[in-house]
């Protein structure tokens, strides 16, 4: 049984739920969205990251950088030290040649990403009404 705060689905999979409980692929430019406010309002790597691992599981460092677009290696390095630094992500190094290093998610880091999914139920109900904001703005 979780010990978690929310219900065990994974972020990928309460983000395809509607508010009226119906399942549905993402939208493409819901995704746009929210990873644009992402950006505005929290550290838009943390989060992408988060994401990642919670659809995946235990990834490698070259996995997790093949599912995330536009980040840099360096970039990675930093944010995923700082998520472990923060008890967010565990780093597992195994005493093998070459090396091989895996990063989980925590129960601090699923509760920080179960938290980001109102983001996902806001810009899925929201969507038409920025996109009309934004054309409304644009033709100013």
């Amino acid at each position: 049984m979780s010990t978690l705060p929310f219900d065990p689905a994974t972020i990928a999979e309460a983000r395809r739920v509607t508010a009226e409980g119906q399942q549905h692929a993402v939208d493409p430019a819901v995704e746009t969205l929210v990873t644009e406010l992402i950006g505005r309002v929290a550290d838009k790597w943390t989060m992408i990251l988060l994401e990642v691992l919670e659809e995946h599981g235990e990834l490698r460092f070259t996995q997790i950088a093949r599912h995330v677009d536009g980040i840099s290696q360096k970039m990675l390095t930093q944010t995923l030290r700082q998520m472990e630094r923060d008890g967010m992500v565990t780093r597992t190094v195994h005493a093998v040649v070459p090396p091989r290093v895996d990063y989980r998610l925590t129960d601090l880091g699923h509760s920080l990403g179960a938290a980001f999914c109102g983001v996902w139920l806001w810009a899925e109900e929201n969507l038409a009404r920025v996109q009309a904001a934004r054309e409304s703005f644009d033709a100013r």
